[in-house]
């Protein structure tokens, strides 16, 4: 049986049971779809496998990234996340998640879900990209660039381009798996 992945998983468990089971997995599911975007947004700067080993921290000290709760911490929870060394201390990346809640309840409200809102700009399908090798994946796309702009008109922070392409390919929009991997559609 082929067991090709793409090239940048290594052979460390959690990375290779995220690349299986969720990178490129199409999520509908808002409490999922803020979950990795507070931890795209934290990424920023970092390698993917730095926030996977902090995932169980981040899930536990952010309320199990309840959108909700997160929207109204303030100062004195904005203390207890920057002395907490299981999750990434930065000030500015906390406001960002913070504020982000508070956008992210916004768009809900405008849309009926953040999954309506963020699924409208592919009309609700699947980008399925054929590349052969992991350098023939782009940093980002016209689409990742589109979507950076609108968020930010909504009043998300931390979400360049590059960040909302790593999250298009993490909540599945975009299914970036080498054709090669055992991921990849054309290999199910």
């Amino acid at each position: 049986m082929n067991t090709t992945r793409c090239a940048w998983v290594t052979d460390d468990p959690l990375y290779i049971q995220y690349h299986d089971l969720e990178w490129g997995v199409p999520v509908n599911n808002d409490n999922v779809l803020f979950e990795i975007l507070v931890l795209e947004s934290f990424q920023a700067g970092l390698s993917w496998v730095t926030i996977l080993k902090k995932r169980e921290n981040f899930r536990q000290s952010f309320d199990d990234f309840n959108y909700y709760k997160v929207a109204l911490y303030d100062e004195s929870k904005i203390i207890e996340l920057l002395n907490n060394p299981g999750i990434v201390r930065h000030r500015k990346k906390i406001e960002a998640a913070i504020h982000n809640a508070q956008c992210f309840i916004e768009t809900q409200k405008t849309f009926d879900s953040f999954s309506n809102y963020i699924w409208q700009f592919t009309d609700g399908r699947q980008i399925i990209n054929q590349w052969n090798t992991m350098a023939d994946v782009p940093a980002n796309t016209h689409l990742s660039e589109l979507i950076s702009i609108d968020l930010k008109q909504r009043g998300f922070k931390f979400l360049g381009s590059t960040t909302v392409y790593a999250y298009l390919q993490a909540i599945g929009i975009v299914n970036d798996h080498t054709t090669d991997c055992i991921c990849h559609p054309n290999n199910l």
